[in-house]
Parts: C-alpha cells; structure tokens; sequence
C-alpha cells in the first residue's frame, strides 16, 4: 500500500503575507458594497469558515448564495493579482527538499489538504515550484468543507478513485503547521507530522496531538522516514524510521 502525504500550504510549504487580507478587502467591497470591518484569524481554517466568519463578523447573514458569491470574487480577485505571489511570498526553509525527496519515493503519493479554495492553491504552489511534484486531483481544498477533519477522506475518497487504491489511516499522513492541522489528521484518521513554521510552537502543536512535531522540514531525512514510518524499516544503507509513537500526543479520538 502506498502512502498518501496531504500537504498544508501556508506557513508549511510556503508564506504570503498581506495578500489574503487585501484580497479579501477588495472582494468584500465588491460583494457587499461597503468597507470589509474586521476579518478572522485565517490560521487552520478552510476557505469556506473564513468566508461565513468574516460574514458574521460584519454582521451580514452567511447566506450559501452570499457565501458562494464571496467566494467566486476572492477567487476572481486573486487571479488579477497572482503575478504577485513570488514577489510576496516565499518557500519555507527545506520545503522544496522534502516535497522533491518523497516525489523520488515509489511508494508515496503527495497532494495537499488546505484551507485555500482550490484555484488560489494551485496558483500559490505554480508560483514556488511545488506543484510539479504534487498530484492536485486527489487533495482537498477550502471550499470542499467547512472543518478540515471530513477533509482527510475526502482525498483518500479521491485518491481511490484516480489510482484504483484504498489507503487507510496508517498510510496517510497529514503535514501541516497549526493546532487545527493537527485536529484534521487526528479526527479524520491520518498520521500528523506538524511543523513550527506558522503562528505555533513546537509545544502547542505537541499538545494538540501531532505525532511528530520538528521545528521545520530541513532534516529532509527525519520528514522522509516519518512519512514512511508504516512500512518499517528504511532499505539497507539508510536509518530505519522512527516509530511516530515515540513523539506521540494523545490518543487518537474519534471523529
């Protein structure tokens, strides 16, 4: 069985700064026809909370008409401004390293589960390089859900469908970088490696339950054995993996 790896995007992969908010700004603006109040803490969500939040927080009912058409101008607003992306942005220390070794492993399949609806995830990860090693039709995005953890099956639903494959919860592996990324492997059934690259410490994210928690995703070597940590040892040459359970949280819950 291979192993599905479902990436997070922001503060994992890489960061953007300022865009979102400005891009929101202006869709609000377009929407509503008024000036965007007070916008949310974006860390861990999907797409489709932040819209129905900032909704409520201007005091505007989320209708699933409103919502949709929030959604569509944000998405028609980033288009305008992806030539931005590089110039805004940057890759995370060790990303391209990590995302390119698990691409050389036959036994991994890569894709993303991320809080950006889908076309403003493929723009970002176009912009720094990353999409070339990710499969983008198994992954789950924004506007999928509202909360991460049905998110998982989801990409594993998807991941059946394109490969012919069933993988199960010792062969997913969710990476990501806030509490709630913990939350979505931990509730959807995946394995969590999370990574203190975002808004989190090492300590809140080992509280939250992630099974390993690195400071960020240099030691290409740890990331790699972690992923395949299910399958046992590593081929002759090559340090075995760490057993995950080792850097465990609490108990999985369930969903």
């Amino acid at each position: 069985m291979r192993t599905l790896v479902l990436w997070d995007i922001d503060r994992t992969l890489l960061s953007i700064d300022g865009l979102t908010a400005e891009v929101y700004a202006a869709a609000y603006r377009r929407v509503i026809g008024r000036e965007l109040q007070a916008f949310p803490a974006l860390a861990g969500k999907t797409e489709r909370a932040i819209i129905i939040e900032t909704l409520r927080l201007n005091r505007v009912a989320p209708t699933e008409e409103l919502v949709g058409a929030l959604a569509d101008a944000v998405a028609e607003r980033y288009a305008s401004r992806s030539r931005e992306i590089p110039a805004r942005g940057r890759a995370l220390p060790g990303a391209h390293a990590a995302v390119r070794a698990l691409a050389a492993e036959p036994r991994v399949i890569q894709s993303v589960l991320t809080g950006n609806m889908r076309p403003i995830a493929e723009w970002k990860l176009a912009a720094f390089g990353f999409d070339e090693h990710l499969d983008l039709r198994v992954g789950a995005y924004g506007m999928d859900g509202r909360a991460r953890p049905p998110l998982v099956d989801l990409a594993r639903r998807r991941t059946a469908a394109v490969y012919g494959e069933t993988v199960d919860a010792d062969h997913t592996v969710l990476i990501g970088d806030t509490p709630l990324d913990v939350e979505a492997g931990r509730l959807g059934g995946a394995r969590v490696i999370a990574v203190a690259t975002g808004v989190s410490d090492e300590a809140a994210l080992r509280a939250a339950g992630a099974d390993l928690v690195l400071a960020d995703l240099t030691d290409t070597a740890a990331v790699v054995e972690a992923v395949l940590a299910a399958d046992g040892p590593r081929p002759a040459g090559r340090r075995d993996a760490p057993a995950l359970a080792d850097n465990a949280g609490p108990p999985m819950r369930e969903a």
